[in-house]
């Protein structure tokens, strides 16, 4: 089984590493081994999987998992409000609120930063609706935003993808307010580049929700939650009325998901570095708070 390594750009440091995927072995098995498709729909086509998992999270039986998990991904729990020992169960823990020093930001209303911390590539310009993830197939906007993706026909997309050592609630990357938004039913796909590697339309499939936010600057911005493996619950927290740039948008409950951030034709720059190392297939690891594209 061919094993090709996922690669990210650290920002802070510049360095390259290759990224340690938690059950590498057997994604892989479901999704790039024929024998393994019924397998593969019964644990991402179907959310009961994930509700069971999302149900042991939740209890008080999961606790004896967090000490571990912080330990295995190196986990800096300094950056934390509570100390490890004071969350009562795993999902508490792997929504965990950060101390407002830890992501600091630029109040400079042009200025659009990642709205989480995670793996990010971008897309300066889309050809008509299609995106391709690393190591994935073509992918559409059509299929992710119905009923919204007219406008965003030919514009601009950020990927944010979450995994299980970062921090799990997302924030809003710029000032505005909220005008409408929409939640969609569907699978639970892994968004790991393995899983995108295997052809399933994740962005266009999975279970995801959808918020259309206005801007003085940039127009309207669509911020895009989708659910993931072990993923059952996106949950929003602010969802009407006026927003400011680092408000709290949700959260995640366990697992890695993604945020998907997409912008109206010609209305934004994105960073420099994000631009060059997508070019080159590569993610950029980045902090929620930290500079993502800039107003035109």
């Amino acid at each position: 089984m061919q094993r090709d390594p996922i690669l990210v750009v650290d920002r802070d440091t510049g360095e390259t590493f290759e990224e340690v995927v938690l059950g590498e072995s057997w994604i892989r098995w479901a999704y790039q081994n024929a024998s393994a498709k019924p397998v593969e729909k019964l644990l991402f086509r179907s959310a009961l999987i994930s509700r069971l998992m999302g149900a042991w999270f939740d209890s008080r039986f999961s606790k004896g998992k967090i000490k571990a998990v912080v330990e295995d991904l190196a986990i800096d729990m300094s950056e934390a409000t509570e100390p490890t020992e004071n969350y009562a169960t795993f999902n508490s823990f792997f929504a965990r609120h950060l101390k407002p020093v830890a992501r600091p930001f630029r109040e400079d209303p042009r200025e659009i930063v990642s709205p989480a911390d995670g793996r990010v590539l971008v897309f300066p310009e889309l050809a008509e609706d299609v995106f391709v993830p690393v190591k994935g197939h073509p992918m559409s906007i059509l299929t992710m935003l119905p009923g919204i993706a007219d406008r965003f026909i030919g514009g601009a997309l950020a990927i944010v993808r979450l995994c299980p050592a970062d921090y799990h609630r997302y924030h809003f990357p710029a000032s505005g307010r909220i005008s409408a938004a929409k939640d969609l039913p569907g699978a639970l796909h892994s968004v790991n580049p393995i899983a995108l590697g295997a052809g399933p339309d994740v962005f266009g499939e999975n279970k995801r929700s959808w918020t259309l936010i206005d801007t003085d600057t940039i127009d309207s911005y669509a911020f895009v939650e989708v659910g993931a493996f072990g993923v059952g619950s996106i949950i929003n927290t602010r969802t009407s009325g006026a927003v400011e740039k680092m408000d709290e948008k949700g959260y995640f409950k366990f697992g890695g998901s993604t945020v998907v951030v997409v912008f109206e034709p010609g209305r934004v720059q994105f960073s420099d570095d994000l631009v060059t190392n997508s070019a080159k297939g590569r993610e950029t690891l980045v902090k929620v708070g930290q500079p993502l594209a800039t107003a035109i």
